[in-house]
């Protein structure tokens, strides 16, 4: 069961500019504690034709359309073609891919976007990697605390891994839709092309191409 959630399997590493990051490691989750120093990287190589740097270890793409009233903190990379809307909080340690939307209201921190993603209406994400084309419906979050601020532990099957991680929110496989008002529980991770009813409350591990209907009824594609 565990190989299913390998980095390998969850994405398809074309479709993002965390590549070198990602390709070194085994789980998706050991990418978080060093996502900031990556940014800060790869934003030295960026081109100052294709990139504006603005403050401290910031870059946005020229082609990227960013509101007046959006905040973005660094360590921060906002890519080509993406669109940043109003009042989006973006806190630090993000880099988010090309042709993402990230909207109004929507909060992110320590996060990996791929291409492509849509965190379109008041969403937050934090400690948590959204794999290409993946959509988060309005209202849906990813909550990276336990509520007993214990370590997460990864459940897939009968299978358990301790990550040694106080914050992790979730891991979403590529072309994942998560229903509106969703909440991704603490060390969820979803495999790729599954849906999720809206109001859904997750936990644990979601089976590629799957249909999350509620805890304890997950359905195979057809």
């Amino acid at each position: 069961m565990m190989d299913k959630i390998l980095i390998k399997n969850l994405y398809d590493l074309t479709h993002t500019a965390a590549a070198p990051l990602l390709e070194k490691l085994n789980y998706p989750w050991e990418a978080l504690s060093k996502i900031s120093d990556f940014i800060v990287k790869l934003g030295e190589t960026l081109s100052p034709d294709e990139y504006d740097k603005r403050g401290d270890n910031v870059w946005i793409a020229k082609s990227a359309t960013v509101f007046d009233s959006a905040y973005i903190n660094g360590p921060a990379i906002i890519g080509p073609n993406t669109e940043v809307r109003h009042c989006a909080f973006i806190r630090g340690s993000a880099l988010v891919g090309a042709g993402c939307v990230v909207g109004n209201s929507v909060e992110l921190k320590n996060v990996i976007l791929f291409d492509n993603v849509q965190v379109p209406h008041y969403n937050y994400v934090g400690d948590s990697i959204l794999g290409f084309k993946s959509h988060m419906g309005a209202g849906s979050i990813t909550s990276n605390v336990k509520s007993d601020k214990t370590l997460v532990t990864v459940h897939a099957a009968d299978e358990h891994i301790e990550t040694g991680l106080k914050k992790f929110g979730a891991m979403l496989g590529d072309r994942v839709e998560v229903g509106c008002n969703s909440v991704l529980n603490p060390g969820t991770i979803i495999g790729k092309d599954c849906n999720v009813y809206p109001l859904s409350m997750v936990r644990g591990f979601v089976p590629a191409r799957s249909i999350y209907k509620h805890y304890g009824e997950i359905v195979n594609k057809i």
